[in-house]
């Protein structure tokens, strides 16, 4: 600053008007330096009763406040008071030292706070057993203790739970909202169910499978009405199930031998194809995303989970939860049934590591605790296990902690009934929380990041068997469904040969109802002895047929000359029956009587030929006939010969086909 500027500040200062610091607002309060009244308060009367009732304090009832402050703080200086806590790590604990019980944790960084502002020293005990108690469980209790005044506060996060209000008086400052929080073994995969389920919502499959179950019927009833609605023949009407199968195909990603003709049937197909299409690919996509990330929910999250999965559970004895669950009119009386199935456990130990080990990872229990208890408690076993195996990240996170608190409570100090510390107390507490000191407190020794989270964020994801049991069930039932209807076939094909059998012991064996002669069913066939063939094929006038010669022997002339003279050798057995060798002519008739002309054989008796003309190369012996003409047709081998209408007719000559040929003409 200038030297003119300083003069010009002065001249300032000096027109100014001095301040009037004697002259203060009228009726306003003046307090000193340790909170007392230094001006004189003005009596103040409340005329309107109407505003009786109102809660507001008036100046005379911050006089007697302050007044009655005074005296407490005049009492309390130089004053032993006798303070009763509880083992709840972190927040309160204690320690001997020099056969002396000493106080720590954040209730006792409190509580020192306040001796430095009071003035008072403290003795710490503790109960005979460490329980907040209740009605039924008063004895060696904590509020026991505050009842008959054997202490005169509890220094200790004690949940405010609705039965204790008759024991004890709880301090009008809440010190924090407790959580009780779940922790459990770390699952190896996701709780959501297997990986195969998890790229779609429960409601999504349940659509999937109701599409899938009404679209063939749809398609079939569409096919029906557009058949009869346009009178078109050509488009084929397909079957239910042939309409079922389709549906199930595409979703398998199958083809189908169906080839709809009409266009409306074509795009009713293509519509199903494009929904198919869509559905898989959302399908492929998600569960790739899902078996490549490592985020996983927990089996338990709330309590509902707790009771409808009947799951065993641990907290600490004589605490919030257990006394929640017990009392009728609290959020957790819903679990009782639970605590008489011996289904939930108070341990009686305060070590929270003996717990967590020796309960859930030992028997698999779910660990109720308090938030800062378990983060503590986490974040000790974290380092521990660190120290074993620095890599693993799996090893050093073996538990994981819920996200949904299991419960919710107010927690404060607690006093005796009538006790008037609170009102000394609680506007310094009431500082301390708004200040955010106490969370701060609960929290100083853990790191800021969250220990052994949900999500550990590895990198490495392994498909395990887990993760495709959906696969192994589906195949299992798939087997299974088989199997069932295997035995369903065999079981209708049993019940069908009983019927059959029946049919035949009423009607007579190889007969019908009206008496001609049947052959047995193809299945039957199997079974039947060469016997049995020929009682069944049998017709009522023949019990024997003379079986017909090889299928190579036609074409052999000394077979022919030796079959010549061992029909004239047999005429009189033969002529009563007609000849073998007509069961497997085809073209051509037998010209009169019994003699007619043979297709494949020689005029075994006398008589001019007038059937077909003999396939072999020789002669007909007895009669003139000239042999058939061997030829290639369209790569393969056949003998032409013609019949006596003067059509040809074809004989296969190459092997395989000359099976089937000698199978047709002779079965």
């Amino acid at each position: 600053m200038t030297g003119f500027e300083l003069i010009l500040s002065l001249a300032l200062c000096l027109s100014c008007s001095p301040l009037n610091e004697t002259r203060l607002p009228e009726n306003l309060i003046q307090l000193g330096e340790n909170g007392e009244v230094v001006t004189a308060l003005p009596d103040v009367q409340v005329k309107d009763p109407a505003l009786e009732d109102v809660p507001t304090e008036t100046v005379n009832t911050i006089k007697l406040k302050q007044g009655k402050l005074e005296d407490i703080k005049k009492w309390i200086k130089g004053r032993k008071l006798v303070i009763a806590t509880l083992e709840d790590y972190p927040l309160s604990y204690t320690e001997m030292e020099n056969d002396t019980r000493v106080g720590k944790g954040v209730a006792f960084e409190l509580i020192d706070f306040l001796q430095q502002q009071y003035e008072f020293t403290y003795e710490v005990v503790v109960p005979e057993e460490n329980i907040i108690g209740s009605r039924e469980d008063y004895e060696s209790s904590l509020i026991r203790m505050l009842n008959q005044s054997e202490a005169d506060l509890a220094a200790a996060f004690i949940p405010t739970l609705s039965e204790q209000h008759s024991f004890v008086f709880y301090s009008a400052t809440t010190l924090d909202e407790g959580e009780w929080i779940m922790v459990m073994q770390r699952p190896r995969e996701s709780a959501t169910g297997s990986g195969l389920m998890a790229p779609f919502d429960f409601w999504v499959w349940i659509l999937i499978l109701i599409s899938l179950l009404a679209v063939g019927p749809a398609i079939y009833m569409l096919i029906i009405l557009r058949n009869r609605l346009t009178g078109d023949s050509e488009q084929k009407a397909y079957s239910l199930g042939h309409c079922a199968w389709f549906v199930y195909g595409a979703l398998m990603k199958q083809g189908s031998t169906l080839s709809p003709i009409a266009d409306s049937t074509r795009l009713l197909f293509a519509t199903w194809w494009i929904f198919i299409t869509i559905l898989t690919s959302f399908y492929t996509a998600n569960l790739t995303a899902f078996l490549t990330l490592s985020k996983f929910t927990l089996p338990y999250n709330t309590v509902n989970d707790i009771l409808y999965k009947n799951k065993h559970f641990v907290s600490a004895r004589g605490g919030g939860v257990e006394y929640a669950i017990r009392n009728t009119n609290e959020s957790l009386s819903m679990l009782s049934k639970m605590l008489r199935d011996n289904h939930a456990v108070f341990s009686k130990n305060s070590n929270d590591t003996f717990n967590l080990l020796n309960y859930v990872e030992k028997d698999g229990y779910v660990f109720v605790r308090d938030r800062p208890a378990i983060d503590h408690m986490l974040y000790a076993d974290y380092r521990y296990r660190k120290t074993i195996s620095m890599t693993n990240e799996k090893l050093h996170c073996p538990f994981a902690m819920a996200k949904e608190p299991f419960l919710k409570k107010n927690r404060s100090f607690a006093y005796p009934k009538g006790s008037n510390l609170s009102e000394l107390f609680d506007p310094k507490l009431l500082n301390l929380v708004e200040s955010g000191i106490i969370k701060y407190l609960s929290t100083k020794t853990l790191p800021k990041a969250e220990i052994c989270p949900q999500n550990l964020a590895g990198t490495e994801r392994q498909l395990r068997n887990t993760d495709l049991i959906m696969t192994y069930y589906i195949m299992f039932a798939g087997f299974a469904t088989a199997m069932v209807v295997f035995f369903t076939e065999i079981l209708f094909r049993y019940l069908n040969s009983r019927r059959e059998a029946s049919k035949w012991a009423r009607h007579g064996i190889g007969r019908t109802t009206n008496g001609l002669a049947i052959r047995a069913p193809r299945w039957l066939r199997q079974l039947e002895t060469d016997n049995d063939k020929q009682r069944l094929t049998a017709s009522p006038t023949e019990s024997t047929i003379t079986p017909p010669p090889p299928y190579q022997s036609i074409f052999s002339h000394s077979h022919n000359r030796h079959l010549h003279h061992h029909h004239e050798d047999e005429a009189s057995t033969h002529l009563s029956k007609d000849n073998s060798l007509n069961r497997w002519r085809r073209a051509g008739q037998f010209g009169g009587g019994v003699g007619g002309g043979a297709l494949f054989g020689p005029k075994p008796f006398g008589g001019n030929a007038a059937g077909g003309i003999l396939l072999g190369n020789g002669q007909m012996p007895g009669g003139n006939g000239a042999g058939g003409v061997r030829r290639f047709i369209n790569g393969r081998d056949y003998m032409v010969f013609r019949n006596p209408n003067g059509q040809s007719q074809l004989v296969p000559v190459r092997a395989p086909s000359a099976a089937l040929f000698q199978y047709t003409y002779t079965e």
